[in-house]
């Protein structure tokens, strides 16, 4: 028998590959399947089962390609209700992979149709367990996601999921092995560790969740500092419920080189959004008016989720030549499918061939020490819990998640200053407000991790009581 965790840092999300004798299966895979079909060619084993252990919201998941490509059945836990052919399991029905079994826990509360798998190897012993977002490591999965389609609170949701612990997951023996979906990062939880991997036993110890000592104390407890939820999330329920197009025909209609006119003519005849996927650091010396810059080296698709409302949205790419590729598969991770090609050249060719440009005025962390007054406007678009832990005096919290309703409040006559903690999210704010005529403000480099280096007074409390003058 041999576990692989496959683990995709930009989406802090881990699919599991496992073969016994000449048989595998895969949980929760990633929508790109070439991966997997090269393990599995190069293994010389079949794939006999694709487990999902619920409809994912953050990632469109593989399974229907998959599926498709080798005829392996999907297979979900009880009450699941998808729109396409998959296996519905019982609670407690086992399925086998060659010498070793896979056994179904309903585990309700993230989602209804929640399950974990309870692995047994060769010799019969409980080994590990696919926790899915049942439980992560430090954290269980937010039980507030389900609540439309479940027609419950989130307290009746998280009462569920205390007894799904209770009585599936705490009765195992210490020694069984965690394997859940996501890792730190995720807005699936809110308290994840940064490791992937761990014994039941330590979660046990160190898991804030399953040390309550009630259902009511673990209600509030795991309620408690839930932030919204990405607006993204429920259409990629949809497509993972619903079914989606291939990998293969999103690639090949988005992987498309543009010229300069092309590229004009389709963003205006399909109101496209301009996608800067560049460093912040190139992006702010010079960029096409009115797109927007996430770039490809961070945590770019969950932030496109979060600042892109509509899966549908028609996106036209301006990326590093040779990243193109990179890009377009991580946009259809998060079910952003209608890429509709990319500037040939990238930012180069546009500037070259004597086009607007524009840039956003950046000054690193000493100039805005020697700019600073104690009547300076700050805005602070890191997390409320980063700017709680410390901050530039009397800044503004303003995170960068709801930037699509605080824009709006901003006053263009009155200058301000924006950061992050690295520069990444304040690039991406720096843009949007751009895109949206306000542009009477200073991005500072290197964001509070620099500005904390300097003179500049600091606090660490939250300033609830200031508010944004409109």
């Amino acid at each position: 028998m041999n576990i692989e965790q496959i683990y995709t840092g930009c989406l802090a999300q881990g699919a599991y590959y496992i073969v016994s004798q000449n048989e595998a299966a895969i949980i929760d895979p990633l929508r790109e399947t070439k991966p997997y079909m090269d393990r599995l060619e190069k293994d010389g084993v079949k794939l006999k089962y694709i487990f999902e252990t619920h409809f994912h919201a953050d990632f469109v998941s593989g399974h229907l390609d998959l599926s498709k490509k080798t005829g392996a059945p999907i297979v979900y836990g009880p009450t699941a209700e998808p729109n396409f052919d998959a296996i519905i399991a019982e609670d407690g029905q086992v399925f086998q992979i060659g010498d070793i079994k896979i056994k179904v826990l309903h585990t309700p509360g993230h989602t209804m149709e929640s399950s974990t798998y309870l692995l047994i190897d060769e010799a019969g012993k409980e080994t590990a367990i696919f926790s899915g977002d049942t439980l992560f490591l430090g954290d269980v999965g937010r039980p507030d996601l389900a609540q439309k389609a479940a027609h419950m609170t989130q307290e009746e949701l998280a009462g569920i999921l205390y007894e799904s612990l209770q009585t599936k997951i705490i009765p195992l023996a210490d020694d069984i092995t965690v394997y859940p979906a996501h890792g730190a990062g995720s807005a699936c939880g809110k308290n994840m560790q940064k490791e992937t991997v761990d014994t039941l036993g330590n979660q046990k110890k160190t898991n804030y969740a399953l040390n309550q000592p009630n259902k009511e104390s673990f209600v509030k407890e795991v309620l408690d500092g839930l932030t919204a939820p990405p607006k993204y999330f429920g259409m990629n329920v949809a497509l993972n419920k619903g079914g989606y197009e291939s990998f293969e025909n999103i690639m090949e209609k988005g992987n498309k080189p543009l010229k300069v006119k092309e590229f004009e003519a389709i963003a205006a005849d399909f109101d496209a959004l301009l996608l800067d996927t560049r460093d912040a650091a190139e992006f702010q010396k010079g960029f096409i008016p009115n797109s927007i810059n996430i770039g490809l080296k961070g945590d770019f698709a969950p932030w496109v989720g979060s600042m892109i409302v509509d899966v549908q949205q028609p996106i036209l790419l301006i990326s590093d030549k040779g990243s193109e590729e990179e890009v377009i598969t991580r946009l259809s991770r998060v079910g952003f499918d209608h890429v509709l090609g990319f500037l040939e050249g990238g930012f180069e060719t546009w500037k070259n061939s004597g086009k607007e440009t524009d840039e956003v005025n950046r000054i690193s962390a000493e100039d805005f020490a020697s700019k600073y007054t104690e009547t300076a406007k700050v805005i602070d678009v890191r997390k409320e819990t980063e700017y709680a832990a410390e901050h530039v005096n009397d800044a503004f919290s303003k995170p960068l998640s709801e930037v699509n309703d605080w824009a709006g409040t901003l006053d263009d006559q009155e200058h301000f200053f924006i950061h992050c903690a690295g520069g990444y999210r304040s690039m991406i704010a720096a843009s949007i407000l751009n895109s949206r005529g306000i542009r009477n403000f200073t991005e500072v480099e290197g964001g509070f991790n620099a500005i904390k280096e300097t003179t500049v007074p600091k606090s660490n409390f939250m300033c609830q009581s200031k508010t944004l003058k409109s």
